[in-house]
């Protein structure tokens, strides 16, 4: 599988984008979702791991789950997340995990996905029974977010109603949404959101 990240890994960090939006969603996660020290976490799409690294003092352990080696690579070389946070690089619909965790976060990976039900479905059985998910991505907008032809992006954003359903139809309830921050790029406003939902028990 091609690395669509390898060039972007070097500098993600210092890139304004990531770091703010990485801000914003942290701080929705934590005000929308009970984090135990007990807690085992997956981060889906967790690259470098921005949303993660700010989550890990808080719960006792973080499975940060990507398909790019090279956002992996340099996660890893976070001391500070040692021994609190593992890298998998895994595609977790192609292949799950084998063990489930307390809570799935994610922030900007969803849009990547080309099968969203499957995905919503593949939360869902990474999910204990009474676990809960917290998933951020762009609310649907009309492809400028993204440069032009650029690969890997399935979707500009997700309309909540439909993405909403889709999480019902995978078995999660109380499904909400709420916008967790939004960017600023290029003249444009782009609302993103936290969307939260249980496994039921």
């Amino acid at each position: 599988m091609t690395d669509l990240f390898q060039d972007k890994a070097t500098d993600w960090d210092s890139r304004p984008f990531p770091l703010q939006i990485s801000e914003g969603v942290c701080a929705a996660i934590q005000a929308a979702v009970p984090l135990r020290a007990t807690d085992t976490v997956m981060d889906f799409g967790a690259g470098t791991g921005l949303v993660c690294g700010k989550l890990a003092p808080q719960v006792g352990k973080v499975l940060a789950v990507d398909v790019s080696e090279a956002m992996l690579a340099k996660l890893a070389e976070k001391t500070e997340l040692v021994g609190k946070v593992e890298p998998i690089c895994q595609d977790i619909l192609d292949t799950p995990l084998g063990r489930q965790v307390d809570l799935v976060v994610s922030a900007m990976a969803m849009h990547h996905v080309k099968d969203t039900a499957a995905l919503c479905r593949a939360m869902f059985d990474h999910v204990v029974p009474g676990g809960q998910v917290a998933l951020a991505d762009l609310d649907q907008e009309d492809g400028s977010f993204h440069p032009p032809g650029i690969k890997g992006v399935f979707h500009h954003g997700f309309d909540r109603t439909p993405l909403g359903e889709l999480m019902k139809a995978a078995g999660f309830a109380s499904v909400a949404f709420q916008t967790a921050c939004e960017v600023d790029k290029d003249g444009h406003r782009y609302p993103i959101f936290l969307l939260t939902a249980t496994r039921p028990k």
